[in-house]
């Protein structure tokens, strides 16, 4: 089209000029001829008349030109602009009895808004907000209960949906505590809560196709596998695999190997890699109540690396881990939490009050979509509750949380037991170390 538009402007162009010759032409002879009768010269409609030549030539100008239109400029697309997409994850949803008891309402139903809006500016500013759904959602009519067999309300998981949480983490140790049926009866759950992602948890039915769970966010996708070292048995009872994700391999008898990592977890962060833009690894791994990651953890970090995860995100010890980049020797990059620790407990360990919020800030330019590290952090937490009755409280961000709350804190009523803001802010330091962020620099990630 843009030749014809060229060849057509070049004839037009003859033509005028052409026309212009003629013109001239004519407009000199004529001139010419008349020179004695200027002075009483006076244009009439017949001299002014194109002659047959001229007429000829602008019926072909007519004839040419009637259906060309001059094309308009190619408009200038608007420079790209850059944007971050935010991802937040917290830990153990631990829902003791002490918690359960705190969102018992006067006609005795539940209500459960109270544990998030702690952190509700955090959630209002983040585009994937993550948490650990520690304890199973069984069935309402078994009754609430606490350790060691957990069975929470579903009224917990309507806060946290109402509080903005989109993706639910539930391959735990505690995700088989009501048997098969309290399985089904969560997974039955979660599948009337549109809004939330559910992650590691299944129908139980044989899976034909590989089970990779994906949320999009600012127009990219994002792959999140979820995945259990075991459910507080030391074999896996048959199928069981089919209900939640599992981490560690077993031998034909059942038992399962702590120590190592199923190939099938490793084949399904490749082919996570090839569906989703980012891949999330959230493993429920580790030894409970230690701050350090142990060498099967980092061996296994390594290994999802190298698979494709961009991201590790670590539940399980009940305290915090620290957070590290992992580089493969194929050249991937992954950013680590070992360990977010909880995020509701009544536990008894000064340690375990203590908790991590994973900051994460993935930054889109033309090219694509990246894992801003100077920019992911940790934002130390607090939870406090209550002894006497003992209750939950709230969570608090560990800089808004003075010596005063703390000589308060329930912990206090287990004996033997102090709480002291100077000591979790030593614990953050060597635990956080230089990835510790606070509310402040929320605002300025944010901005």
């Amino acid at each position: 089209m843009r030749g014809l538009n060229f060849d057509m402007g070049k004839k037009i162009v003859r033509i005028l000029i052409v026309l212009l010759i003629l013109t001239l032409g004519g407009a000199g002879i004529f001139f010419v001829l008349n020179m004695d009768k200027l002075d009483s010269f006076s244009f009439s409609d017949k001299e002014i008349e194109l002659n047959v030549e001229q007429q000829e030539t602008a019926k072909e100008i007519a004839a040419v030109t009637k259906d060309y239109q001059i094309p308009s400029p190619t408009p200038t697309p608007p420079p790209f602009e850059e944007y971050d997409i935010r991802l937040m994850a917290v830990g153990d949803d631990l829902l003791h009895m002490g918690v359960i008891n705190s969102g018992v309402q006067a006609d005795g139903s539940y209500n459960f808004d109270h544990l998030y809006t702690g952190i509700a500016d955090a959630l209002d500013m983040c585009d994937i907000k993550i948490i650990n759904q520690e304890t199973i959602f069984g069935g309402n009519e078994r009754g609430a209960s606490g350790y060691p067999a957990f069975n929470s309300p579903t009224e917990v998981g309507d806060a946290l949906v109402k509080a903005g949480f989109n993706v639910i983490l539930a391959a735990t140790n505690h995700v088989a505590d009501m048997g098969v049926d309290g399985m089904k009866n969560a997974y039955a759950y979660w599948q009337t809560q549109p809004d939330a992602l559910l992650c590691g948890l299944y129908d139980g039915s044989e899976p034909t196709e590989p089970r990779i769970p994906i949320i999009e966010a600012g127009g990219f996708k994002f792959a999140i596998l979820n995945y259990t070292y075991s459910c507080n048995m030391a074999s896996l009872p048959g199928g069981f695999e089919n209900y939640f994700g599992t981490l560690c391999p077993w031998d034909g008898s059942r038992m399962l190997d702590f120590n190592s990592l199923r190939q099938e977890v490793l084949d399904e962060i490749a082919l996570a890699k090839t569906m989703a833009d980012i891949v999330i690894v959230c493993p429920h791994w580790g030894i409970e109540y230690t701050t350090t990651p142990t060498d099967v953890e980092k061996q296994m970090a390594m290994a999802m690396t190298e698979a494709g995860a961009d991201l590790i995100i670590g539940t399980h010890p009940h305290v915090p881990q620290p957070v590290e980049v992992v580089e493969s020797p194929n050249g991937n990059r992954c950013l680590c939490y070992y360990s977010l620790g909880n995020y509701v407990s009544t536990q008894q360990k000064d340690i375990t009050m203590l908790e991590e919020m994973a900051w994460v800030v993935f930054h889109v330019t033309e090219e694509g979509i990246y894992l801003d590290e100077p920019r992911c952090g940790v934002i130390p937490m607090v939870d406090h509750y209550t002894y006497g009755p003992l209750k939950f409280q709230r969570v608090y961000y560990l800089a808004d949380y003075d010596q005063d709350l703390a000589s308060q804190h329930g912990i206090l009523g287990w004996g033997g037991v102090n709480l002291s803001v100077d000591k979790l802010n030593e614990y953050t330091e060597q635990i956080m170390g230089n990835y510790r962020m606070d509310r402040p620099d929320l605002d300025f990630v944010h901005k």
